[in-house]
């Protein structure tokens, strides 16, 4: 059986969701898994024990399958989690992503986005109509603590671009870390 058979196999068989698997030099076999989503449980999280439950049955079944590996590491998907499937979409929408774009805009954004830019942060949305995705950002700068803001000054306008999963050559949630702990809210 081929390496990725085996791996997903192993995972899903011990109840987790495979989200990727990378080899790298030097003989580095890294496994990265995550808890199957429910939209109706609270939001759970892997956990050292559940790697170490995974690392051993994974260093089992690759001895008996003969694959050959230095070092096996299993983790979790981490706060820049990398989003591929459709079911990644709908369990991160509302939350603020970094996408990547195969192609440049072109001139697709009408002047309002350089014609080059591949690269976007924003909120991910199901887009209007419900077939694909968008992602919504603005370009004014956040407000600091304690900063004045002038009201004279109008906002920067809200943008949003439109893309299926076809046209995208990465997306990940955006590492954003708030030490006000979890649940609090933004500002």
């Amino acid at each position: 059986m081929a390496l990725q058979d085996i791996v997903e196999q192993t995972v899903t068989g011990l109840g987790y969701d495979l989200v990727e698997i990378e080899r790298s030099a030097g003989g580095l076999l890294r496994v990265t898994i995550d808890l199957p989503w429910d939209p109706q449980a609270a939001e759970q999280f892997v956990n050292v024990e559940d790697c170490e439950k995974v690392t051993r049955q994974l260093q089992f079944a690759l001895e008996v399958d003969g694959i050959e590996y230095k070092r096996l590491e299993v983790s979790s998907p981490g706060i820049d989690r990398p989003l591929r499937h459709e079911k990644d979409f709908e369990r991160f929408a509302g939350q603020v992503i970094d996408i990547t774009l195969k192609a440049p805009m072109g001139a697709a954004a009408a002047g309002q986005v350089s014609a080059n830019r591949k690269k976007f942060r924003g909120t991910l949305e199901r887009a209007e109509g419900g077939q694909g995705w968008q992602i919504v950002w603005s370009d004014e700068p956040p407000v600091k603590p304690g900063q004045k803001v002038s009201k004279k000054r109008p906002p920067a306008p809200v943008q949003a671009l439109g893309f299926t999963l076809d046209e995208l050559r990465e997306a990940r949630l955006a590492p954003i870390v708030s030490f006000k702990g979890r649940g609090a809210a933004e500002g």
